[in-house]
This record gives C-alpha cells, sequence and structure tokens, in this order.
C-alpha cells in the first residue's frame, strides 16, 4: 500500500501547485536571473492568486525575454504596449512598467554589490531562515526581515515589492524555509539550506 506523502496544504488544490512545492518552494536560490524571474511573477501576483501567475509562467517567460534584466531594461514604449496586448501575462499596465523599471534597479543592485544575490541574502544574513511552523496558521504575511527588505527596495526605486511580496519572494527564494514541520519537504529543503548556502 502506497503511503501518501504530507505536503504543505496549500499546494493541494492542483498539480501544478503540487510540482512547483515539490521542486522549487523553499530551495535556496543564488542565481540573479532567478530572483529577478520571481520578483516580476511575485509582483505580478499581487492582488490575484498564485495560481493564476503559475498557470502563466510559461507565457512571461517568454515575453519578459527569459528574465533577463538586461533585455527587459530595454524595453520601448511601443514594447511596452505590444506585451499589454499579449494574454500570455496578466495585462496590467502598472505591473508591466513596474517590471522594466524593476529591470533597471536590479541592474544598479548588480552594479553596487557585484549580484543582487549578495545584496538579497544580506537582509537574513547570508544563511536561510529555517522556521518551525506547526501549521499554515503560524505563517506570517510579512516579517521584519521582508520590512527591511522592502523599505531598502523602495528606496532604491523599485515598484510593486511591498512588504508582503517580498516575504512571498523570502520563501519561494528559500532564504526562509516555511514548509510546515510535518511536510516531507521539510526536512529536505532544511538539509539543501546547509548544503546550498554560500560560505
Amino acid at each position: 500500500m502506497k503511503v501518501e506523502k504530507i505536503r504543505c496544504s496549500w499546494c493541494l488544490k492542483f498539480d501544478q501547485y503540487i510540482k512547483y512545492h515539490d521542486e522549487e518552494w523553499g530551495v535556496p536560490v543564488h542565481d540573479d536571473q532567478t530572483h529577478f524571474e520571481f520578483l516580476i511573477l511575485e509582483g505580478a501576483q499581487a492582488g490575484l492568486s498564485w495560481s493564476t501567475i503559475l498557470k502563466k509562467r510559461e507565457g512571461y517567460k517568454k515575453v519578459f525575454e527569459n528574465f533577463d534584466p538586461n533585455k527587459v531594461s530595454k524595453f520601448t514604449d511601443k514594447k511596452i504596449e505590444s506585451i499589454l496586448l499579449n494574454p500570455a501575462i496578466v495585462r496590467n499596465r502598472l505591473k508591466v512598467n513596474a517590471a522594466v523599471n524593476n529591470a533597471k534597479r536590479f541592474l544598479e543592485i548588480q552594479k553596487e554589490f557585484g549580484s543582487f544575490d549578495i545584496y538579497i541574502w544580506s537582509f537574513v544574513n547570508h544563511k536561510p531562515i529555517i522556521n518551525h511552523r506547526k501549521s499554515l496558521k503560524e505563517i506570517p504575511a510579512t516579517t521584519k526581515e521582508s520590512d527591511a527588505l522592502s523599505k531598502d527596495l523602495i528606496k532604491r526605486g523599485f515598484k510593486f515589492v511591498g512588504s508582503t511580496v517580498m516575504y512571498a519572494h523570502m520563501q519561494a527564494c528559500g532564504l526562509v524555509n516555511d514548509h510546515v514541520e510535518d511536510c516531507y519537504r521539510y526536512k529536505e529543503v532544511s538539509s539543501l539550506s546547509q548544503t546550498l548556502t554560500k560560505k
């Protein structure tokens, strides 16, 4: 008899959620292009469900040049107008404009710190925060770390980077491990956090 794996309950709504939960969510990211991808996706999600964005992820990948901040930073007004006609993404002018603006700000951080990765991980002292959540009810929408990150990004001119959005980014990119303790991925991600953390 096959024993079903215990997972965080939020991911059980549809198969794409489960795949994302099992393979990506909470795994420490040290790749700038992936960080930029999640900045775009999390910003696009504001006010919507994550499932909506996951379903359009491939569309975003094509529209936003494989999440290359150099290319996105050069998007012209004409290019933005064409993007806003594309049903493969959420056609919200403020969010699309924010993505182009954030690409420019992203490049500025890379120039200042050497990489966006070095910058963002400094908000958790360069190692993942491994939480001990018993249930989804214990997971906050924001933390002091996401508050600080959000405040600094806003000061640098980023858009759609409120503390809630940035805490979602921190969860997705493994700066925090918010899998509940009885989820089978909790220990796996915790051990990954030790091996993938940069010295």
